[in-house]
């Protein structure tokens, strides 16, 4: 199995992180240009003033910052140690899409049961992606 293969999950959760990322000044210069906000509303974040649908999409992005770094890692530790299997390829791919589909509930019609569910069913996939690479393997 060609170890580098691992970069391919990894690189794609970060594609979906980047676009986040760019829809966050789309959000807010549509809410400044409509009025709804000030751009000093964002001066230290957001106020209380920026409207949900706005803020939704920071809170997104960081969430693609927060648990995911422990995935980056993992994806490292596997390729450092030469421990890239089929397994570990499954499993990286099934966060990284769900993940996706955590960060399209959210940014659409954002249903906190429909997220949550993802979003733990996620987190499962993530310990089990940690988990695998700790299991003595045999060879």
């Amino acid at each position: 199995m060609p170890q580098d293969a691992i970069f391919a999950p990894v690189g794609a959760l970060a594609l979906l992180t980047f676009l986040v990322l760019g829809f966050i000044p789309a959000t807010r210069f549509r809410a400044v240009s409509a009025g709804q906000v000030r751009a000093d509303d964002f001066k230290f974040g957001e106020s209380p003033r920026v409207p949900p649908n706005v803020a939704v999409t920071n809170r997104n992005y960081m969430n693609l910052l927060e648990l995911p770094m422990l995935f980056y890692v993992g994806g490292l530790m596997y390729f450092v140690a030469g421990r890239v299997d089929r397994t570990a390829l499954v499993l990286a791919w099934t966060y990284v899409g769900l993940r996706a589909v955590h960060s399209a509930i959210h940014l659409s019609y954002n249903n906190v049961l429909h997220r949550l569910i993802v979003f733990a069913i996620s987190n499962g996939v993530l310990i089990a992606f940690w988990s695998w690479f700790f299991i003595p393997k045999a060879g």
